[in-house]
């Protein structure tokens, strides 16, 4: 299994920085990392994705569950440095408009630095 999940705190930010693959004997891992992120409280949880070079529907349905469990919590969820390819699956399976910045949502294929719009 290719997969490592690292986590930083830094000036009341959560980042997460997963690699690998997400799939469906990885994301339970992400989830439950996600989870404790959004507990520490309102604020922010960027989820840096530049690392990942697969994900399958599990890992496009937890991208989706964390972001709602996230929210539930007042947290905010940003997905950062998304590949082309992850930006691409996530704009073919409308989920663009659900994980992205209205910005960024049917925007051009390219990498995604969940910080500025295109």
């Amino acid at each position: 299994m290719d997969f490592h999940l690292t986590t930083t705190l830094r000036d009341g930010r959560v980042t997460v920085v997963v690699s690998g693959e997400l799939d469906i004997a990885t994301t339970p891992l992400l989830r439950a990392r996600l989870r404790e992120a959004a507990a520490r409280g309102p604020g922010e949880v960027v989820l840096d994705v530049s690392g990942l070079t697969f994900a399958d529907a599990a890992g496009l349905g937890a991208l989706v569950a964390a972001r709602l469990h996230a929210e539930s919590a007042g947290t905010a969820l940003v997905l950062a440095e998304v590949p082309a390819s992850l930006a691409r699956l996530l704009r073919i399976t409308g989920l663009d408009a659900q994980l992205l910045p209205p910005a960024w949502a049917g925007a051009p294929p390219g990498p995604y630095d969940g910080l500025t719009a295109p």
